[in-house]
């Protein structure tokens, strides 16, 4: 199932810290991982947090590889994630399925380290360069209720918000 989108500034739970998971190996949280990864699919995107679908849980799910039209999936899931180290910076031009249309550089680590759980409660460590150390921070961050736009200045941060609620009075941001 496609879910929708939530979009910043009409809904609160994007700016609200998760849930932990504790209860793993159901039939919902298996079938809210294949829900979530069509939803991204279908939105474009190479990550989603449970948060962007309305589902207060500290779920997301990562495919750097649907970047690229015709490369193989690398579906990557991780509950109840954590960075546990960081290193070196890179700058990037970063958006967001729930901020669509604006994108801003944004400083991140280079390489990150990852501990997580999959969907049985295992624990496991994994580690990203470049693309998926981006895509880890920018994810991980939206489950501690942190968007893209918290990493930019003031003044754009609030540039984006201004053009946001004019889209919103005009009916194009819904």
């Amino acid at each position: 199932m496609v879910y929708k989108v939530v979009r910043y500034l009409n809904n609160p739970i994007l700016e609200k810290p998760a849930a932990t998971i504790t209860e793993f190996d159901t039939s919902e949280l298996h079938q809210l991982v294949e829900d979530m990864f069509e939803t991204m699919y279908a939105s474009h995107g190479i990550g989603l947090a449970a948060p962007q679908i309305d589902v207060g849980q500290r779920l997301t799910v990562i495919d750097i590889a649907a970047a690229e039209d015709d490369a193989e999936p690398e579906r990557i899931v991780l509950i109840n994630p954590e960075v546990i180290a960081r290193e070196g910076k890179q700058t990037g031009e970063e958006g967001c399925l729930s901020i669509p249309g604006f994108r801003e550089p944004v400083t991140r680590a280079k390489k990150t380290k990852v501990r997580a759980q999959d969907v049985s409660g295992e624990f496991f460590e994994i580690e990203g360069e470049d693309l998926l150390a981006r895509a880890f921070q920018h994810e991980i961050d939206h489950l501690n209720g942190v968007l893209f736009i918290n990493h930019l200045s003031a003044l754009k941060r609030d540039l984006i918000k201004r053009k946001i609620k004019k889209l919103q009075k005009a009916g194009e941001w819904v």
